[in-house]
């Protein structure tokens, strides 16, 4: 449930997920290709770090970046970064019905998964039916399929070998963008649906663990798995038998081998990158200036694709549920927390003007809105966006208006004569992520809150956010996108990555005493409300009254978007480069030089 924002050709269609490695993580980041070489292949291969393992090759059960999927699987539609434009994939064309409920696609001739099995009309009613919208299977891609009030689930029939036909119960404007997700093999994955395990659910559940060969791992996308090395690396090979084909009647892609090898320092990846051997790097802003100088040696180019596309931001756990009689929060940190008063003071605490020049050496802009700053639905402070100016008078004011008051000291207390202490949780290893909570514990000490800062490792991190959900305050990120209604799992109450309040998830404990607030609710409400209005001038109005009620009562309080930036090796055709897409979003074209 927990990860990034660079964002590859099949991640940008599942935009919001929390970030793993924060925003400043290297999903391009090459190391020395003379380490990954064979005896028996000195092939062209472009080598791009990652800086954690995998957690699964089961696309239904992910939701961590890194992950393979970008490489491995393609969808029936996708969104071109650079235009917008929702684009044909695995389906060759489609149309929409008079009555705007149903839309029918025809695949192209002639696809094949990775094994060389024939891909069908078949595998796509699967995927949807037996995977996505299967109640068994928990898998927050049904989050951004759910339709209205009813959250009912599309309809999906086989009308022949290359045709399907998709039913909505009512007009869902982001439809053709959602059909970007991974169309998966029936052949290979059917039996695991219908097969039960000792506790009757479905083996599929532990099908393509991170464990298994990767010869049985079947892929429709340009790239398959040769080998996965646990903690060091993995590896990718071209698919023989991907659809694409340059103008010519060249088979795509033309680069012949990616290697991924896990490097858990963002620092080590950099030097590996200075000493000229790699093919690319996320540009981190304590080396940019480094790297700007070193351009026209190094023989590579800084791209700099203005805001990243994801979002920044601390959250507070408003969940007031129980779970074995035991409180989630206590109650007296619970308090705090759901006053909006407090979670205002604690956005006009943060200097987040002091954090960009000096965290983000002044390579990042204020940050105000979930929804990124690229989509037509985005609104800005100039049309009336509430934001959060560092203020730390005004942070006081608003809290002893809410009863807390300050002892001789200057430290804060409840109306109860309570301490204001409370855990601020991140990710370990993230040296921008750890400067960040480093200045917010001291921003929140100047208006007399205590902050225990505590990066922790990544699985006790992800643990506690996601199952056991006994914590008071993090600081993380979600990836974005143009439509907003990719993170309706995250506004809606019962969604899988409605992390400020919450739900238990498939498989765990239940939560007694779980409350929605209304403002929370009335978010929910706007999203569904703007999924099916079809007018895009109406769909903006929507998501503009989700966006000032996010920022009035502050569920997430943003902070600071930063410059999307990568250095890449002068050695490369046909790059692309965008803060959506990073700069191997196309990589089925992008050619080696040298």
């Amino acid at each position: 449930m927990i990860f990034t924002n660079k964002i590859s050709n099949q991640i940008k269609r599942f935009w919001l997920v929390v970030t793993l490695v924060g925003f400043t993580a290297m999903t391009i980041i090459a190391c020395n290709p003379s380490k990954f070489e064979t005896k028996s292949a000195q092939v062209a291969q472009l080598v791009n770090s990652i800086l954690s393992d995998p957690k699964t090759f089961n696309y239904a059960l992910s939701s961590e970046f890194p992950n393979i999927f970008g490489l491995t699987y393609e969808g029936l539609t996708t969104q071109n970064p650079i235009t917008g434009e929702i684009e044909p994939v695995l389906a060759e064309s489609w149309s929409v019905t008079d009555d705007e409920l149903g839309f029918i696609f025809t695949l192209r001739e002639g696809l094949k998964w990775s094994d060389g099995q024939e891909i069908t009309a078949d595998d796509v009613v699967f995927t949807f039916n037996d995977i996505y919208l299967n109640e068994e299977i928990p898998t927050d891609t049904r989050d951004i399929l759910r339709i209205g009030e009813s959250r009912t689930l599309p309809k999906v029939e086989k009308i022949d070998d290359r045709r399907v036909k998709f039913t909505t119960p009512e007009p869902f404007a982001p439809f053709l963008g959602a059909l970007g997700i991974p169309i998966l093999p029936a052949h290979v994955l059917e039996e695991s649906i219908t097969t039960k395990d000792t506790e009757g659910k479905p083996t599929f559940l532990s099908k393509w663990g991170v464990d298994t060969p990767v010869d049985e791992i079947i892929v429709n996308g340009p790239y398959k798995l040769e080998r996965y090395d646990t903690s060091q690396r993995v590896i990718f090979r071209r698919n023989p038998y991907y659809w694409r084909q340059d103008p010519q009647g060249k088979s795509q892609p033309y680069i012949e081998r990616i290697v991924w090898p896990i490097v858990e320092s963002t620092d080590t990846s950099m030097l590996q990158f200075r000493s000229g051997g790699l093919d690319a790097v996320g540009v981190t802003p304590d080396y940019f200036s480094l790297l700007k100088k070193q351009e026209k040696q190094g023989n590579f180019t800084i791209y700099n694709g203005g805001p990243a596309t994801g979002t920044s931001f601390v959250v507070f756990n408003l969940n007031k549920g129980r779970r074995d009689g035991k409180p989630l929060v206590d109650p007296i940190k619970s308090r705090w927390f759901n006053t909006v008063e407090f979670r205002q003071a604690v956005a006009y605490a943060i200097d987040r003007q002091t954090m960009i020049n000096n965290t983000f050496r002044g390579l990042g802009q204020t940050q105000d809105s979930p929804i990124t700053i690229q989509s037509p639905f985005y609104l800005s402070p100039e049309e009336g966006l509430k934001t959060y100016d560092y203020n730390p008078e005004k942070a006081k004011e608003l809290l002893q208006q809410a009863g807390f008051k300050y002892n001789t000291q200057g430290q804060l207390l409840d109306a109860q004569d309570n301490r204001v202490r409370f855990t601020l949780l991140t990710n370990a290893g993230n040296r921008i992520r750890e400067a960040m909570g480093a200045q917010i514990r001291q921003d929140l000490g100047k208006i007399g809150m205590q902050v225990d800062f505590t990066p922790l490792a990544w699985n006790t991190y992800t643990n506690k956010l996601a199952n056991t959900l006994d914590w008071d305050a993090s600081l993380l990120g979600l990836t974005g996108g143009l439509e907003p209604n990719n993170g309706a799992n995250v506004w809606s109450p019962e969604g899988g990555l409605h992390m400020f309040n919450q739900k238990p998830q498939a498989g765990q404990k239940p939560i007694e005493g779980w409350e929605v607030a209304p403002w929370e609710a009335r978010i929910g409400e706007l999203y569904i409300q703007a999924a099916r209005e079809l007018d895009e001038a109406k769909r903006k109005e929507i998501y503009a009254q989700t966006q000032r009620i996010s920022q009035e009562y502050l569920p997430f309080i943003y902070l600071v978007n930063p410059y999307s930036l990568s250095a890449v090796r002068n050695k490369f055709e046909n790059l692309q480069y965008s803060a959506l897409g990073g700069p191997f979003w196309n990589i089925y074209e992008i050619k080696m030089t040298s």
